[in-house]
């Protein structure tokens, strides 16, 4: 198991590695960027199936003990050890991390994105995910600290290389944001390490801050909170995530948004809350005031979005949400209770599996219809995707009541959960503020439900009060005070959006038109027209391999909450000692 876990953090990089190495020539296929795609492929396959069998080995007995443990010097002036292991807290984030790469490689190889050569992108893959296993792995501060800003290089190129749009503005924004708060949460690693005498963050865990003054714990967890903050994002330091969501390329916001954010909420859960137990204690009514103001900002930018005539972009309304959706997982870390901490540690990864789908979905929307504005997809009137693509405009739809907290599916306990802990905050904390961020909580919740039935309202159903995007191929302006009867905006619109759909159908990258590594077909010489429009494509068969494991993964922890509470309960209690609820 020691050695299960090095490999899983190691074989990463071997295969980044390789990538940038020429293709043996019985290993290329049609090229060599159908090589290093399948390479992208067969290593994180590798990776996943290693963190399988080691979620497999884990004693679901024993949930609270450190397991597949080693501790070896790295450093020993400084004290830094090589120390890695695992419990009920971070494999689920382990296993979803593996997941979540490998479906991104798998879709990557179908709908490579347009940009520099496969070998960089596939590269950049491999390296985040093993910064952001080795996050989740390691339990030396410094360490934590190094994997941390370990995935900060590769998502700035893949954005910036592989975005669109204002990619290279978004991209400075996100490692402008990051990297200031990594250097603030350093000097809080280092005060902690400096002061408790060790970087071990069992040892520190065990202590509960014993070791530490009050004074240090303020401190502590002032510096590392704020880097952590920046990165889960809390309200107001999320400014830069809407814009590196709406550049990044589909691979790049699902591991972003899966992934990344949930670096920072591990942090607080993993070191803050055991370590500096005082510290957060007097910071937590302000982390859960600005949580509970982020839950209600982020559904009320959603809604704005999404309004008739806002222009609002798709991908970005995505963005807020999570905005919204960690502002649940941040209160229910400030209500420092087992039930809190429990539903924060279930809405991460219910957040990670339905964001993920979300935007897979809006990637192959735009892959179809070369758009992610709301008012050109809401256009098409009448039935819209449940007329031209039932199968996708289902899944879209199944990705909103998700992500909305229906019952029974995995967005909901993690947010119930999250409002029973502010309900009974730990004891310290004034009941009548929690209630309070508790209520404002709740009515987040009923803005999330808006914002996403009026997306599934106009994406999927179409709006019979709006013409098509005027200007495009094969639509064409109403005459001078007249009204354009439903038919004919739709096949204006349907038009209008046939040129993409076209390249897509035979397999060519939706903005470039250039054919993807293996298919040997280029773009159809034409688009549609309006008197003969090609309807969006439905699920390809990559695609439904893709999304297929988010969707059963979501109804399964919707359906059996225990499978994700049996592990993290468990943990949960060993790092808060003393707490009773």
């Amino acid at each position: 198991m020691q050695l299960l876990l090095a490999a899983v953090l190691v074989l990463p990089l071997l295969g980044a590695a390789a990538a940038l190495l020429p293709a043996p020539p019985g290993l290329r296929g049609s090229g060599p960027d159908q090589a290093v795609l399948r390479h992208g492929v067969t290593v994180t396959g590798a990776v996943l199936a290693a963190t399988v069998v080691l979620a497999l080995g884990f004693d679901h007995g024993h949930p609270a003990a450190m397991q597949a443990e080693s501790d070896v010097a790295w450093i020993p002036s400084l004290g830094i050890r090589l120390h890695l292991g695992i419990d009920g807290v971070s494999l689920p984030l382990l296993v979803m991390t593996a997941l979540l790469t490998f479906l991104c490689a798998l879709y990557s190889y179908r709908k490579m994105p347009a940009g520099p050569s496969p070998k960089a992108f596939v590269a950049l893959i491999l390296v985040l995910e093993s910064g952001t296993l080795a996050t989740f792995a390691v339990l030396d501060l410094m360490l934590f600290f190094l994997a941390f800003e370990m995935v900060l290089i590769p998502m700035y190129f893949l954005i910036a290389r592989w975005g669109g749009g204002d990619k290279a503005r978004a991209a400075w924004k996100f490692i402008l944001y990051t990297l200031l708060g990594s250097v603030v949460m350093l000097l809080g690693l280092l005060l902690i390490g400096l002061r408790g005498g060790t970087f071990d963050m069992v040892a520190l865990a065990s202590d509960n801050g014993r070791g530490l003054g009050h004074t240090t714990q303020l401190l502590a967890v002032l510096a590392i909170g704020a880097g952590l903050a920046v990165k889960t994002p809390m309200w107001p330091l999320h400014s830069w995530l809407p814009d590196a969501h709406t550049a990044a390329p589909t691979a790049g916001s699902v591991l972003l948004a899966g992934v990344l954010l949930k670096m920072g909420t591990y942090g607080f859960v993993r070191i803050l809350l055991p370590v500096a137990p005082e510290g957060m204690r007097t910071f937590a009514p302000y982390l859960a005031a600005f949580a509970a103001v982020g839950i209600v900002y982020g559904s009320l930018a959603c809604l704005a979005l999404a309004r008739r005539g806002a222009r609002g972009d798709l991908k970005r309304l995505i963005a807020y949400s999570s905005v919204g959706h960690m502002g649940f997982v941040l209160l229910g870390i400030a209500s420092m209770t087992r039930t809190g901490v429990n539903g924060a540690l279930f809405a991460n990864i219910a957040h990670g599996l339905i964001t993920g789908l979300l935007f897979f979905l809006v990637g192959a929307l735009k892959d179809r219809t070369g758009t992610t504005d709301l008012d050109a997809l809401s256009g098409r009137t009448g039935a819209a995707l449940y007329g031209s693509a039932p199968r996708f405009g289902g899944l879209l739809a199944f990705g909103a009541v998700a992500s909305l907290g229906l019952p029974g599916l995995a967005g909901f306990w993690g947010e119930m959960l999250a409002l029973l802990g502010a309900y009974h905050p730990a004891d310290g904390l004034s009941r009548p503020a929690f209630l309070t961020f508790m209520a404002v909580g709740a009515l987040g919740t009923l803005l999330t439900a808006a914002y996403m039935l009026v997306v599934v309202r106009r994406v999927c159903m179409g709006d019979p009060h709006e013409a098509p995007t005027y200007g495009q191929a094969g639509a064409a302006g109403p005459a001078d005070g007249a009204t354009r009867e439903p038919e004919r905006v739709a096949v204006g619109a349907l038009a209008a959006l046939a040129a993409p759909a076209v390249r897509a159908e035979v397999g060519s990258d939706a903005e470039t038109g250039a054919p993807e590594p293996g298919s040997g077909t280029g773009p159809e010489p034409g688009p549609g027209t309006a008197s003969t429009p090609t309807p969006v494509p439905d699920v390809r068969p990559y695609e439904f391999a893709a999304w297929t494991p988010l969707v059963a993964l979501t109804v399964l922890a919707g359906l059996w909450p225990a499978v994700l509470l049996g592990l993290t309960e468990p943990a949960v209690q060993n790092l808060l000692p003393g707490v009773t609820r």
